[in-house]
């Protein structure tokens, strides 16, 4: 039976932050987010099935997941006002979740999701994990990897850790699933207000799903991260938390004016 296992923090009374990671990690990549957030939000912070601390179920299912998180969020929230926070795999997450419950969540930060599927590339995924599959386990190989990921040098070893321990069957899952994720079609009737974020230095393929999320519902807002790759949060941990806050700060107010810094832009 799939089990979730998440963490909370800060104030149980104060509205609600979720936190989605991205696959290949857990729950501590929002280290840096977890003591800003906390002083004014209940946070909780799950890790997703495979990962960390959650069960390993025999694959990895994006709608199955939605709607373990929409069981959670119907445990914990006491209809307090729900922001989702989300990451690569955590925001496709988001948008599975919203297009599942159009008016459960206030509020969503959808950060690097793909949703053009690319149907070529997931026939090659089992073959060609098959073959690199040691390569994990390789430490070399992995910093590499936390490196592209922006993954701080004091949690690689958690990073390689959780990476070795994950099966070739779920990372095989988890990367079709990711793959192969589109927009669901009641997006369109989403009422979240969602802001929609990039790298200005992730693939152009990132860059296209977030132009498809902003054209497919009115309520996305999109965000151009400067000089970044794919990893904003851990990146730049104290400009990803000012312009979260700042953003949800001016929802709350019901304030429409766009939030703007010379270290981002809006499209």
């Amino acid at each position: 039976m799939l089990t979730l296992y998440y963490e909370e923090y800060g104030d149980k009374n104060a509205p609600l932050i979720v936190f989605l990671h991205g696959g290949g990690v857990s729950g501590w990549m929002w280290a840096q987010q977890i003591p800003f957030f906390a002083r004014h939000y209940h946070c909780l912070v799950i890790d997703l099935p495979g990962h960390g601390r959650s069960s390993e179920d025999s694959y990895f299912s994006m709608k199955e997941t939605a709607v373990k998180i929409i069981d959670l969020l119907d445990k914990v929230a006491n209809n307090r006002k729900i922001v989702l926070i989300g990451f690569s795999l955590g925001a496709q997450l988001i948008v599975q979740v919203v297009s599942t419950r159009p008016n459960l969540v206030n509020t969503a930060v959808i950060v690097s999701a793909l949703v053009r599927p690319m149907p070529s590339v997931v026939k090659c995924i089992a073959p060609a994990i098959k073959l690199s599959f040691p390569l994990i386990s390789n430490k070399t190989f992995s910093k590499i990897q936390a490196r592209t990921l922006y993954i701080p040098q004091e949690k690689f070893t958690q990073y390689y850790e959780e990476s070795c321990r994950m099966s070739q069957h779920m990372l095989i899952s988890v990367l079709k699933e990711n793959m192969s994720f589109s927009i669901p079609e009641n997006f369109q009737h989403v009422t979240t207000s969602m802001l929609v974020m990039v790298g200005e230095k992730e693939k152009a393929m990132m860059k296209k799903s977030a132009n498809d999320l902003l054209a497919s519902n009115g309520n996305c807002h999109g965000m151009v991260i400067a000089d970044i790759g794919h990893g904003i949060s851990l990146a730049n941990p104290s400009l990803f938390n000012d312009i979260v806050y700042d953003w949800l700060s001016a929802r709350h107010r019901n304030n429409s004016e766009k939030y703007e810094c010379q270290a981002h832009k809006q499209f």
